[in-house]
């Protein structure tokens, strides 16, 4: 089981000095470098921070850590931009570059933005098959569906004659795509055991259809995992990334935890963080935070329910709970950023949380 590190913009949102935040940021991706982490993934919504320039500083800056999107998508970038782009960081890093790639919010695109959205899983399919063909030689794609491309060339492509691309994926259709064409799959926030369980096997079994060799194939899991003899503050503090992620749709399917009623307790979610309105205006989570009663929904979201799909808490217990998803097949994790931790120490935990 691999380590990664996952970063998102609201700390750049949140900061009293934009610069000293900047900074931090890659301070955190030098730190898991040197601590030996697989990768470092950066999240991407329409309403942050340009992925890759801050990928870009951080290539030059470290020596090992795969560096890549935690993820992006085919109308936030044309798949033309998404190949200049991983070519271009592949090449600052040295080989080390890989995508991460998802269909995004459809209504952020279609009515927030303006965009034609079509079919989702159909524009990512199409997006792969160009992307496929501009990181070989000749460097030139056609297309005609979504995107309509004709022989465009690029100058150059990456270092790497094979750049990975990891979609994110839970739901039925978005697996098989990943099964097909994906290098692995990246399960998204608060996904239960029981829900790994099922998911994990029928991906297997999705490759194993299309012919290709399941042992090359990766299982990323966002767990966050957090260190801590304190675990309440945290817990708390997730609740909110709950009730503005799992009530879009399709994103609770996961939280599969028995003794929940988790369909009843979603749909009371989505009442109290009005999300219908949100998504009929088109907006982000910027605007559900907003329009949104975040206090009523961490009243209603058992601390209990949380902690069942968190991975936060002390060392020994996390360590068990990473066992059992060795043993699923999960074969990649998320620890949360190092903090005030250096680089041996932030290393010290990885050894002790190691399956």
């Amino acid at each position: 089981m691999e380590f990664c590190l996952d970063l998102s913009h609201h700390p750049w949102a949140r900061g009293t000095d934009p610069h000293l935040a900047a900074r931090a940021t890659i301070r955190a991706i030098e730190v898991a470098d040197q601590a030996g982490l697989h990768s470092a993934w950066l999240s991407e919504d329409p309403d942050g921070w340009d992925v890759f320039g801050v990928l870009g500083a951080a290539a030059v800056r470290t020596e090992r850590i795969r560096l890549g999107p935690g993820v992006t998508n085919p109308y936030l970038r044309h798949p033309v931009l998404l190949a200049m782009s991983v070519a271009t960081l592949d090449r600052l890093s040295g080989g080390r570059a890989f995508l991460g790639l998802g269909r995004g919010q459809p209504e952020w695109y279609r009515l927030g933005l303006g965009m034609e959205t079509g079919q989702p899983l159909r524009a990512l399919r199409e997006t792969i098959a160009l992307l496929r063909q501009w990181w070989q030689p000749p460097h030139r794609a056609s297309i005609s569906g979504h995107f309509r491309v004709n022989d465009w060339r690029l100058a150059f492509g990456p270092l790497q004659p094979s750049i990975p691309i990891y979609l994110a994926a839970i739901g039925p259709r978005a697996l098989r795509l990943a099964a097909q064409l994906a290098d692995g799959v990246l399960v998204a926030e608060f996904a239960s055991e029981p829900f790994l369980r099922r998911l994990v096997p029928e991906v297997r079994r999705a490759i194993a259809t299309a012919g290709r060799d399941a042992a090359t194939f990766s299982i990323f899991v966002r767990t966050a995992i957090t260190v801590t003899d304190d675990p309440e503050p945290i817990l708390e503090r997730r609740k909110n990334l709950l009730a503005l992620l799992c009530t879009l749709p399709g994103m609770d399917r996961q939280l599969d935890v028995p003794g929940f009623d988790v369909p009843a307790l979603m749909a009371r979610l989505r009442e109290v963080m009005r999300t219908e309105e949100v998504l009929a205006r088109g907006g982000g989570f910027s605007l559900a935070r907003e329009l949104g009663d975040l206090a009523t929904a961490r009243r209603l979201i058992p601390t209990e329910l949380v902690a069942a799909v968190s991975y936060v808490g002390p060392a020994t217990e996390i360590r068990a709970r990473l066992r059992r998803l060795a043993e699923i097949g999960v074969t990649h994790v998320f620890l949360a950023p190092p903090g005030d931790l250096e680089p041996a120490a932030y290393a010290e935990l990885v050894a002790q949380l190691r399956p």
